[in-house]
């Protein structure tokens, strides 16, 4: 987790969630799983598990210690979609992310088949950016996904080109992503498929920013200034045709940062509104008890009651000291629920 990052088109990381596995060709040569490895070695607490997928719960609320806004880019480390990342735990980062709407939120997937399933479950913001990762025209099918998702500005970033993209359909795309590979074993990229690219965005209206040559071999400028073969930014240099491409989507004005003063403490449902604190399963304050199964509506509330006061004293006082004044979320139907219990037990005189 980064407070600022040398990704040129973002300010910071999060990383909820570290760790992934190969899907395609551009997961050939990862940066984060050399990173991971490098950070395992060094005795970082959040990577003693390498590069297996680790979810940091711990992590969850990092964005609301910025208080300045922020462009934050979510799991630079990993992909929120990936198949073992719990969907309760994708909804936990979402409400992070609706709640701090003073950042702009960017999330990158190659698991777009994933993200297409789970679309309509999710809350999402207008400060949530979600884009899909491309490398070659064989993966060109996670753009008709990404297209179908619920979010307002959807993004494509085409790193590490490896082939030429003659064909975009750039209908309904936001901003478009460039970059050549980088590192020890990267593989070369075309001076013609980036200017091909660069010419389809110009062509559709679509902000186009060229992030890397990747090496100074791809760049068929001698004298580019910006190049930077190790290290540092624009490995490779950034110029094309003389110039750099930064270009962006304009940004919403944000709200100020959440104080520290909320509003009456409610419970609301994930899917219609934000929350502070997700409290369904499998976080810990999930209700054990099972309409249907163990009982009536209000007799499984008067069960989950009866379960915290008399055999949890630990997870009554935890209620006390972390959802005191905090708007709970979970995926119970909009009626009463373990929630109000928990609100009511936190918030107690």
């Amino acid at each position: 987790m980064s407070a600022n990052s040398q990704i040129e088109w973002t300010d910071c990381t999060w990383n909820p969630v570290t760790g992934c596995d190969k899907v395609s060709p551009g997961c050939r040569f990862c940066y984060a799983e050399s990173t991971a490895n490098w950070l395992k070695r060094m005795g970082q607490p959040n990577y003693d598990k390498g590069f297996n997928l680790t979810l940091h719960p711990t992590s969850l609320h990092r964005p609301f210690k910025w208080t300045k806004p922020r462009r934050i880019f979510v799991n630079s480390m990993s992909d929120l979609f990936h198949e073992k990342v719990p969907i309760d735990f994708i909804y936990e980062v979402f409400c992070t992310m609706n709640q701090c709407s003073h950042h702009t939120f960017q999330i990158l997937t190659k698991r777009s088949k994933r993200l297409l399933d789970l679309s309509p479950e999710l809350p999402w913001a207008p400060n949530i950016w979600m884009g899909v990762s491309i490398e070659s025209e064989d993966f060109l099918s996670r753009i008709d996904h990404l297209r179908q998702c619920n979010a307002q500005i959807r993004f494509l970033s085409l790193e590490p080109l490896l082939g030429p993209l003659a064909k975009l359909d750039l209908k309904e795309i936001d901003w478009l992503i460039v970059g050549g590979e980088s590192g020890p074993n990267a593989r070369s990229v075309e001076v013609e498929w980036v200017r091909e690219i660069r010419d389809q965005c110009l062509a559709a209206g679509v902000p186009h920013f060229f992030k890397q040559w990747g090496r100074l071999s791809n760049n068929p400028d001698e004298t580019d200034p910006t190049a930077k073969e190790n290290g540092g930014r624009a490995k490779g240099g950034r110029l094309l045709d003389g110039r750099t491409w930064d270009e962006m989507p304009p940004i919403e004005s944000q709200s100020p940062a959440p104080s520290n003063g909320k509003e009456s403490p409610f419970v609301v449902h994930c899917r219609r509104a934000k929350c502070d604190v997700y409290v369904g399963r499998p976080s810990k304050w999930g209700n054990p008890f099972k309409i249907g199964l163990d009982g009536t509506r209000e007799e499984v509330i008067h069960k989950y009651r009866t379960w915290l006061l008399e055999e949890r004293p630990d997870l009554v006082a935890a209620a006390k000291e972390e959802l005191k004044d905090k708007i709970l979320g979970c995926w119970c139907a909009p009626k009463p629920c373990h929630g109000d219990v928990l609100s009511e037990i936190a918030n107690r005189e």
